[in-house]
């Protein structure tokens, strides 16, 4: 058995109520899951509080308490922790920001965001009210962002996890960015 299908297999069994397959699947995904955050982080201000490992620890806690998913894959798997640690960098932010209210807005371009300094977290914010602005008229475009853009997922891995076509991830891809370009800048 390939570990993407033992990944798959572990994440049925845990769905199905297999408790102990959880400890099983830890170690499968653990580097994954680290290269996840580790691409989150680099997007966040150098001196942010939150290290890649309390990143990955405090997503872990949130996925196991992930009792109503219905795990497709692995993609998917993946693809709903990126989701997972950008919410809980996103309330850091937010915390952050309710504590330094003085902080000057600027726009994001979503093709530029790649470092997230301090200056930036207001950003972050601006973008993900943009995102869920997004998900109210066009929840797919949402979910490709989040997998795309958070997550770092190929088109193809998107694809995999959505179960759509690696051409139609394409395609809304391209159109959610000019959508949240514009959004974010208006």
């Amino acid at each position: 058995m390939t570990e993407n299908n033992e990944i798959t297999e572990l994440l049925i069994q845990w769905k199905n109520g297999n408790e102990p397959a959880i400890e099983l699947l830890l170690p499968l995904v653990e580097k994954e899951l680290r290269q996840i955050a580790h691409r989150q982080m680099r997007r966040e201000r150098g001196d942010h509080t939150l290290q890649t490992t309390a990143l990955i620890n405090e997503a872990y806690i949130k996925l196991i308490d992930q009792t109503q998913v219905q795990w497709q894959n692995r993609a998917h798997f993946f693809g709903i922790s990126a989701i997972i640690m950008r919410r809980i960098l996103i309330n850091y932010a937010r915390d952050r920001r309710a504590k330094k209210r003085a902080a000057s807005a600027e726009c994001i371009n979503i093709d530029e965001a790649i470092v997230f300094t301090e200056e930036k977290s207001q950003q972050l914010i601006d973008l993900d009210e943009a995102l869920k602005r997004l998900e109210v008229f066009d929840k797919m475009k949402s979910r490709i962002v989040e997998m795309r853009f958070f997550s770092g997922m190929s088109i193809e891995e998107t694809a995999e996890a959505l179960t759509i076509a690696p051409a139609t991830v394409s395609h809304h891809w391209r159109l959610a960015r000019a959508w949240l370009k514009k959004e974010i800048d208006a």
